[in-house]
Protein backbone atom coordinates (compact mmCIF):
# COMPACT_ATOMS: atom_id res chain seq x y z
CA UNK A 1 0.00 0.00 0.00
CA UNK A 2 1.71 3.60 -0.94
CA UNK A 3 2.17 6.56 0.96
CA UNK A 4 0.04 9.44 0.25
CA UNK A 5 1.25 13.10 1.13
CA UNK A 6 -1.25 15.54 1.61
CA UNK A 7 -0.78 19.92 0.65
CA UNK A 8 -0.86 22.32 2.98
CA UNK A 9 -3.95 23.75 2.16
CA UNK A 10 -5.97 25.49 5.02
CA UNK A 11 -4.11 24.66 8.08
CA UNK A 12 -1.06 24.51 9.41
CA UNK A 13 -1.89 20.66 9.96
CA UNK A 14 -1.70 19.39 6.59
CA UNK A 15 1.84 20.67 6.08
CA UNK A 16 3.83 17.24 5.54
CA UNK A 17 1.32 14.79 6.93
CA UNK A 18 0.67 11.75 5.43
CA UNK A 19 -1.49 8.62 5.36
CA UNK A 20 -2.49 5.21 3.60
CA UNK A 21 -3.91 5.25 0.47
CA UNK A 22 -6.72 2.87 0.44
CA UNK A 23 -6.79 1.76 -3.23
CA UNK A 24 -5.95 -1.99 -1.85
CA UNK A 25 -8.38 -1.75 1.13
CA UNK A 26 -12.41 -2.66 0.45
CA UNK A 27 -14.33 -0.21 2.46
CA UNK A 28 -16.91 -2.53 3.97
CA UNK A 29 -18.24 -2.20 7.73
CA UNK A 30 -16.85 -5.01 9.67
CA UNK A 31 -18.79 -8.76 10.01
CA UNK A 32 -21.45 -7.82 12.49
CA UNK A 33 -21.43 -11.68 14.64
CA UNK A 34 -17.53 -11.10 14.78
CA UNK A 35 -17.14 -7.87 16.43
CA UNK A 36 -18.20 -6.59 20.45
CA UNK A 37 -17.95 -3.38 22.04
CA UNK A 38 -14.50 -2.61 23.27
CA UNK A 39 -14.74 -1.01 26.58
CA UNK A 40 -12.46 2.05 27.25
CA UNK A 41 -10.15 1.68 30.27
CA UNK A 42 -7.86 4.91 29.20
CA UNK A 43 -4.60 2.80 30.45
CA UNK A 44 -6.04 2.01 33.78
CA UNK A 45 -6.50 -1.47 35.95
CA UNK A 46 -9.27 -3.15 37.35
CA UNK A 47 -8.81 -0.67 40.69
CA UNK A 48 -8.68 2.94 38.49
CA UNK A 49 -4.88 3.16 38.49
CA UNK A 50 -3.10 3.84 35.58
CA UNK A 51 -0.90 1.49 34.48
CA UNK A 52 -0.33 3.02 30.93
CA UNK A 53 0.32 6.26 30.90
CA UNK A 54 -0.98 9.09 28.20
CA UNK A 55 -3.64 6.86 27.20
CA UNK A 56 -7.20 8.31 26.95
CA UNK A 57 -9.69 9.37 24.64
CA UNK A 58 -10.07 8.81 21.01
CA UNK A 59 -12.63 7.61 19.02
CA UNK A 60 -14.99 4.38 19.80
CA UNK A 61 -14.01 1.09 18.43
CA UNK A 62 -15.14 -2.20 18.02
CA UNK A 63 -13.25 -5.08 18.88
CA UNK A 64 -12.70 -7.40 15.22
CA UNK A 65 -11.76 -11.60 16.78
CA UNK A 66 -9.26 -12.69 15.05
CA UNK A 67 -8.27 -16.45 14.01
CA UNK A 68 -5.21 -16.40 15.65
CA UNK A 69 -6.10 -20.13 16.23
CA UNK A 70 -6.03 -21.12 13.14
CA UNK A 71 -7.63 -24.91 13.31
CA UNK A 72 -9.71 -25.52 10.54
CA UNK A 73 -7.53 -28.04 8.83
CA UNK A 74 -7.49 -29.10 5.71
CA UNK A 75 -10.60 -26.84 5.25
CA UNK A 76 -10.47 -23.93 2.78
CA UNK A 77 -11.01 -20.29 2.88
CA UNK A 78 -11.81 -17.75 0.25
CA UNK A 79 -10.61 -13.84 1.15
CA UNK A 80 -13.60 -11.86 0.74
CA UNK A 81 -12.56 -8.75 2.13
CA UNK A 82 -9.61 -7.12 3.00
CA UNK A 83 -10.29 -4.23 5.90
CA UNK A 84 -8.73 -1.84 8.00
CA UNK A 85 -8.95 -2.75 11.91
CA UNK A 86 -8.49 0.61 14.57
CA UNK A 87 -7.21 -2.24 16.77
CA UNK A 88 -3.81 -3.14 15.23
CA UNK A 89 -1.06 -1.83 12.98
CA UNK A 90 -1.80 -4.61 10.35
CA UNK A 91 -4.90 -5.43 8.03
CA UNK A 92 -7.02 -8.07 8.02
CA UNK A 93 -8.88 -10.29 5.86
CA UNK A 94 -12.42 -11.87 6.29
CA UNK A 95 -12.42 -15.08 5.33
CA UNK A 96 -15.68 -17.80 4.03
CA UNK A 97 -14.69 -20.76 5.32
CA UNK A 98 -15.79 -24.08 3.30
CA UNK A 99 -18.15 -25.69 5.82
CA UNK A 100 -20.27 -22.37 5.56
CA UNK A 101 -18.59 -20.36 8.79
CA UNK A 102 -16.22 -16.69 8.62
CA UNK A 103 -13.96 -15.70 10.43
CA UNK A 104 -11.17 -12.91 10.28
CA UNK A 105 -7.18 -13.61 9.84
CA UNK A 106 -4.42 -11.29 10.02
CA UNK A 107 -3.66 -10.03 6.12
CA UNK A 108 -0.93 -11.49 4.63
CA UNK A 109 1.12 -9.38 2.57
CA UNK A 110 0.33 -10.34 -1.61
CA UNK A 111 -2.89 -12.13 -0.86
CA UNK A 112 -5.96 -10.50 -2.93
CA UNK A 113 -9.35 -10.35 -2.79
CA UNK A 114 -10.34 -14.04 -4.18
CA UNK A 115 -7.16 -16.00 -2.83
CA UNK A 116 -7.79 -19.27 -0.75
CA UNK A 117 -5.86 -20.06 2.24
CA UNK A 118 -5.87 -23.23 4.32
CA UNK A 119 -4.45 -25.01 7.14
CA UNK A 120 -2.53 -27.63 8.12
CA UNK A 121 -0.16 -29.95 8.28
CA UNK A 122 -0.57 -31.10 4.66
CA UNK A 123 -1.37 -27.46 3.67
CA UNK A 124 1.23 -26.24 0.69
CA UNK A 125 3.70 -23.77 1.73
CA UNK A 126 1.77 -20.63 0.05
CA UNK A 127 1.21 -17.30 1.38
CA UNK A 128 -1.35 -17.05 3.88
CA UNK A 129 -1.36 -20.63 4.23
CA UNK A 130 -1.08 -21.88 8.37
CA UNK A 131 1.43 -25.60 8.77
CA UNK A 132 3.35 -26.35 11.39
CA UNK A 133 7.35 -24.78 11.33
CA UNK A 134 9.10 -27.97 9.64
CA UNK A 135 8.94 -25.88 6.59
CA UNK A 136 11.57 -25.17 4.09
CA UNK A 137 14.39 -23.24 5.72
CA UNK A 138 14.60 -19.66 5.14
CA UNK A 139 10.76 -19.37 4.99
CA UNK A 140 9.37 -15.91 6.40
CA UNK A 141 6.46 -16.47 8.49
CA UNK A 142 4.29 -14.56 10.98
CA UNK A 143 1.70 -15.53 13.53
CA UNK A 144 4.05 -18.03 14.98
CA UNK A 145 2.65 -20.24 18.28
CA UNK A 146 4.86 -20.06 21.11
CA UNK A 147 3.03 -22.86 22.22
CA UNK A 148 1.52 -25.14 19.88
CA UNK A 149 -2.53 -24.84 19.60
CA UNK A 150 -2.71 -21.43 21.67
CA UNK A 151 -2.66 -19.32 18.86
CA UNK A 152 -0.30 -16.95 17.16
CA UNK A 153 1.65 -14.95 19.09
CA UNK A 154 5.04 -13.94 17.65
CA UNK A 155 5.46 -11.07 14.44
CA UNK A 156 1.95 -9.93 14.19
CA UNK A 157 2.47 -5.78 13.57
CA UNK A 158 1.89 -4.40 10.46
CA UNK A 159 5.32 -5.77 8.12
CA UNK A 160 6.56 -7.71 10.75
CA UNK A 161 7.63 -11.34 9.86
CA UNK A 162 10.15 -14.04 11.55
CA UNK A 163 12.43 -16.21 9.42
CA UNK A 164 13.27 -20.21 10.38
CA UNK A 165 16.92 -20.86 10.80
CA UNK A 166 17.20 -24.10 11.85
CA UNK A 167 15.53 -27.23 12.79
CA UNK A 168 16.48 -30.27 15.47
CA UNK A 169 14.92 -32.72 16.58
CA UNK A 170 11.70 -31.34 17.71
CA UNK A 171 12.46 -28.06 17.91
CA UNK A 172 12.96 -25.29 15.47
CA UNK A 173 14.98 -21.89 15.66
CA UNK A 174 13.35 -18.77 14.80
CA UNK A 175 14.84 -15.23 14.16
CA UNK A 176 12.39 -12.30 15.11
CA UNK A 177 12.42 -9.17 13.65
CA UNK A 178 14.35 -7.58 16.92
CA UNK A 179 17.28 -9.73 16.57
CA UNK A 180 16.09 -12.13 19.09
CA UNK A 181 16.78 -15.61 18.31
CA UNK A 182 14.54 -17.94 19.77
CA UNK A 183 13.39 -21.61 20.01
CA UNK A 184 9.75 -23.03 19.17
CA UNK A 185 8.41 -26.66 19.09
CA UNK A 186 8.11 -27.59 15.35
CA UNK A 187 4.29 -28.42 16.22
CA UNK A 188 3.74 -24.87 16.65
CA UNK A 189 1.62 -23.09 13.67
CA UNK A 190 2.58 -20.24 11.57
CA UNK A 191 1.53 -18.47 8.77
CA UNK A 192 3.31 -18.29 5.22
CA UNK A 193 4.75 -14.77 4.48
CA UNK A 194 4.57 -11.32 5.97
CA UNK A 195 1.58 -9.31 7.96
CA UNK A 196 0.60 -6.98 5.09
CA UNK A 197 0.29 -3.03 5.79
CA UNK A 198 4.30 -2.70 5.94
CA UNK A 199 3.84 1.39 4.57
CA UNK A 200 2.18 2.07 8.50
CA UNK A 201 5.29 2.77 10.06
CA UNK A 202 6.17 5.66 7.53
CA UNK A 203 3.20 7.44 8.20
CA UNK A 204 3.50 11.29 9.45
CA UNK A 205 0.55 12.34 11.41
CA UNK A 206 1.31 16.41 10.84
CA UNK A 207 -0.85 17.45 13.75
CA UNK A 208 -1.46 16.29 17.57
CA UNK A 209 -5.29 16.18 16.79
CA UNK A 210 -4.48 12.63 14.85
CA UNK A 211 -3.17 10.98 17.95
CA UNK A 212 -5.68 11.98 19.50
CA UNK A 213 -8.13 10.36 17.76
CA UNK A 214 -6.18 7.20 18.09
CA UNK A 215 -6.05 7.54 22.31
CA UNK A 216 -3.05 8.97 22.48
CA UNK A 217 -2.55 12.01 24.87
CA UNK A 218 0.26 14.24 25.07
CA UNK A 219 3.75 13.44 26.79
CA UNK A 220 5.90 15.79 28.67
CA UNK A 221 9.50 15.80 29.18
CA UNK A 222 10.72 14.67 32.84
CA UNK A 223 13.07 18.00 33.17
CA UNK A 224 9.93 20.34 32.86
CA UNK A 225 8.06 18.83 35.77
CA UNK A 226 8.56 19.39 39.59
CA UNK A 227 10.50 17.24 41.71
CA UNK A 228 7.39 15.53 43.25
CA UNK A 229 6.40 14.34 39.82
CA UNK A 230 9.63 12.97 38.07
CA UNK A 231 13.43 12.53 39.46
CA UNK A 232 14.41 14.58 36.77
CA UNK A 233 12.52 17.76 37.54
CA UNK A 234 12.95 20.80 39.87
CA UNK A 235 15.58 23.82 39.63
CA UNK A 236 15.95 27.13 38.53
CA UNK A 237 15.29 27.51 35.00
CA UNK A 238 16.62 25.26 32.38
CA UNK A 239 18.73 22.56 35.15
CA UNK A 240 20.16 19.66 34.23
CA UNK A 241 19.12 16.20 35.65
CA UNK A 242 21.25 16.27 38.60
CA UNK A 243 21.91 12.41 38.10
CA UNK A 244 24.53 9.99 36.73
CA UNK A 245 22.20 8.60 33.80
CA UNK A 246 18.78 9.38 33.12
CA UNK A 247 15.59 7.56 35.29
CA UNK A 248 12.35 7.06 34.78
CA UNK A 249 9.40 8.71 36.82
CA UNK A 250 9.67 5.63 39.23
CA UNK A 251 13.63 5.92 39.95
CA UNK A 252 15.02 2.84 37.77
CA UNK A 253 17.39 3.38 35.38
CA UNK A 254 15.80 4.34 31.73
CA UNK A 255 18.49 3.64 29.09
CA UNK A 256 20.28 0.52 28.64
CA UNK A 257 18.95 -1.45 31.69
CA UNK A 258 16.89 -4.25 30.58
CA UNK A 259 13.18 -4.63 31.71
CA UNK A 260 12.39 -8.05 30.84
CA UNK A 261 11.58 -10.53 33.48
CA UNK A 262 13.73 -13.49 34.23
CA UNK A 263 10.60 -15.74 35.53
CA UNK A 264 8.82 -15.72 32.06
CA UNK A 265 7.62 -19.42 31.21
CA UNK A 266 10.02 -19.03 28.05
CA UNK A 267 13.06 -17.57 29.54
CA UNK A 268 15.18 -21.02 28.83
CA UNK A 269 13.69 -20.98 24.92
CA UNK A 270 16.04 -17.71 24.20
CA UNK A 271 19.43 -18.15 22.12
CA UNK A 272 20.52 -14.82 21.89
CA UNK A 273 18.68 -11.25 23.15
CA UNK A 274 17.39 -8.96 20.98
CA UNK A 275 19.24 -5.79 19.65
CA UNK A 276 19.30 -2.92 22.49
CA UNK A 277 19.73 -0.67 19.94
Amino acid sequence: MAIRSRRARSTSGMRNQSGLSSGSTVRSGPQRGLTFGLAARAGRNNRGVITSRHRGGGHKRLYRQIEYRRSREGLLGKIVTVEYDPNRSAHISLVHHGNGDKGYILHPEGLRVGDYVTAGSDAPVAVGNALPAHMPLGTAIHGVEIVPGEGGKIARAAGASAKLIAKEGRLATLGLPSGEVRLIPQSSLAVVGRAGNADSINRVPGKAGSKRWLGVRPRVRGTVMNPVDHPHGGGEGRAPIGRKQPSTPWGRAALGRRSRGTGRYSENSILRRRRTS
